[in-house]
């Protein structure tokens, strides 16, 4: 029998697969990050080419760490950065032109225009989504109108759509599958998730024909088999989730009122409602949160753009530091009321904001600010940022008791007790933080009959650490106004 499962985890900044055996402990991990590409102010691209090498070369890193072979891998998980928009030559399976990024901001003034005409009630009625540049059908119009001959070549039915899914499920089936699943499918603002199907009245708005669309399928289903001389075997695609709402399956948020919170480049809070898709009032997102054996069930999700990324500015941009590993050491040293707030807002404020102009700004520094008191400032934004979506959520009547995190900024001790505090709940950290490539597995699992249910994978949920408030209410609502004034002044709206 086959005893390994192949998790592909495409996301923003770098490609990784990890092996997972069947009960879901991690063998050996591929990863390859890969170049950002900012043309513009605002705008976001990566080479579609290179995210398909980097994850190739990264499951075959993967494989023959594990020391195993084609014939033990019992199916392939994909899970992946959402909205990132990619068009691709159906005959070639060359994208048309960079993708844009799910961060990119450039069709802002389009969706402007859309609102202003009045459709942002029914486009959200329809897809849980607010009217934004983040999601992928203002960037699908934007390629077909700025690249040469790509209109008539879309009318021609000779261009595919996908989210970066589809597009490694088109290359890892060497073009003969082009689908994606029902999480993805809820982020373009093409798809309607109370129905569970493309909308016509959508791609008539945002002029899209219906054939650059892939099939959208379940979350665990038949996509097709790799083609055999990528792994010496074609091996079968089983599972495919976005990356948030495979983090909350890796969660074992199964249950409505559970909820998880990922900090990877950009950090999602994501709270299970179960089989009612409720509508926010307060600029969250109602979306698919998997979709198994035809049943759906829906969360209500918070995006926050930059959270890891703000410490890659700190080391990339700023030089402050070499290595994201250092931070926890320089927070320990940072006098705790420090009064730096860092508000990065580099592309904009996400939920529940929902602000393109906004830009990144620094607030309270004197002669004594430091690196340290930066770095922790830099830290310290991604807490409040979540308090943010924390404090939406219950403007929605929907407070979760406790938080499961995961992403890479969890093995950060120091973030987790400041995010408790800042938060007033419990966080708990998983014996496993790699719990989005987890989900894709999970997912495989459950296709391949490992799994009988998802009661299975709740029993294998362990936790490591769980970290409770230290700080009074008092202090923790004194510090969250300094934060709420911080963002006051970069706003736009």
């Amino acid at each position: 029998m086959s005893n390994y499962i192949l998790s592909i985890d495409q996301g923003t900044t770098s490609s990784r697969a990890i092996v997972f055996d069947i009960k879901g402990q991690a063998v050996a991990t591929g990863q390859e990050e890969f170049t950002q590409h900012y043309p513009n102010n605002g705008w976001v691209e990566h080479d579609a080419n290179d995210i398909w090498q980097s994850t190739l070369r990264s499951c075959q890193q993967a494989i023959a760490q594990a020391n195993i072979g084609s014939d033990d891998i019992l199916g392939i998980g994909i899970t992946n950065q959402r909205e990132t928009t990619i068009l691709w030559d159906r005959d070639s399976g060359e994208a048309i032109a960079n993708a844009i990024v799910w961060q990119d901001r450039r069709t802002s003034d389009y969706c402007q225009q859309l609102r202003n005409q009045g459709h942002e009630q029914s486009i959200r009625e329809k897809t849980g989504l607010l009217l934004d540049p983040y999601f992928s059908a203002s960037k699908i119009r934007w390629l077909l109108d700025s690249i040469p001959g790509a209109r008539a070549k879309a009318d021609a039915g000779q261009l595919a759509f996908g989210t970066v899914d589809s597009f490694l499920l088109w290359k890892l089936t060497g073009g003969k599958q082009h689908c994606t699943d029902a999480t993805n499918a809820s982020r373009t603002m093409l798809f309607n998730i109370h129905e569970q199907c493309w909308d016509t009245d959508l791609l008539q708005l945002f002029d899209i024909p219906e054939s650059l669309l892939p099939e959208v399928k379940d979350c665990a289903a038949e996509f097709g088999l790799s083609d055999s001389q990528l792994f010496g075997r074609e091996i079968p695609i089983l599972g495919i989730a976005g990356d948030q709402q495979a983090a909350l399956i890796g969660q074992a948020c199964f249950e409505a009122g559970m909820a998880k919170s990922t900090y990877g480049t950009g950090c999602f809070f994501m709270l299970n409602t179960g089989k009612q898709a409720l509508d926010s009032h307060n600029r969250l997102l109602t979306t698919v949160a998997y979709r198994l054996k035809g049943k759906t069930h829906y969360a209500l999700e918070g995006s926050i753009f930059i959270a890891g990324a703000a410490i890659q500015w700190l080391r990339d941009g700023l030089h402050l530091i070499s290595d994201a590993a250092e931070t926890e050491a320089l927070a320990k040293q940072t006098d705790s009321d420090h009064g730096v707030y860092l508000v990065p807002a580099f592309t904009g404020l996400g939920a529940p904001y929902w602000d393109p102009e906004a830009r990144g700004a620094l607030f309270g520094l004197t002669r004594d600010t430091g690196i340290k008191e930066l770095v922790t400032a830099g830290l310290e934004s991604v807490c409040y940022q979540t308090k943010d979506l924390q404090k939406a959520m219950e403007a929605d009547g929907q407070r979760p008791v406790n938080l499961r995190v995961d992403g890479g900024m969890t093995k950060n001790n120091w973030v987790l007790q400041k995010l408790a505090d800042i938060l007033g709940a419990t966080i708990d950290r998983p014996s496993c933080v790699e719990t989005t490539a987890l989900g894709a597995a999970y997912l495989v699992a459950l296709q391949a009959g490992v799994f009988s249910s998802t009661d299975d994978i709740r029993q294998l949920w362990q936790l490591d650490r769980r970290f409770d408030p230290q700080l009074s209410k008092h202090e923790r609502d004194r510090r969250y106004q300094g934060w709420q004034d911080a963002v006051s002044r970069v706003r736009s709206n």
